[in-house]
């Protein structure tokens, strides 16, 4: 009965040591990750360089509008009209002062 309970093992032993020979393995040495000997088999990939700006339909757009194409107008209020004489003053606002006295 004893005979049956190493095959199960060998044979794990065998497909993780099938697996770490075919995968291949990084290394890590003095701190730096290190590929594994197969690197040099795969295509390098290509990454185009990004514009100046990402969003090229709307700077476009901006710039074929025209300086000032798109600015909203500030908002000016118009000024208080003044009370007319005679007019009671709103409460909490001192009276205006009278002026000096002439000199004689």
């Amino acid at each position: 009965m004893n005979t049956n309970r190493w095959w199960p093992c060998v044979g794990a032993l065998g497909l993780g040591l099938t697996l770490t020979v075919l995968s291949g393995c990084q290394t890590n040495v003095a701190g730096m990750t290190l590929p594994s000997g197969h690197y040099l088999q795969h295509p390098p990939q290509y990454f185009p360089p990004s514009p100046p700006f990402p969003l090229t339909r709307e700077l476009a757009q901006m710039q074929g509008a025209g300086p000032g194409a798109g600015a909203v107008p500030p908002v000016v209020e118009p000024a208080p009209a003044p009370a007319p004489p005679g007019m009671p003053l709103p409460t909490g606002v001192p009276p205006p002062a009278s002026p000096p006295p002439a000199p004689r």
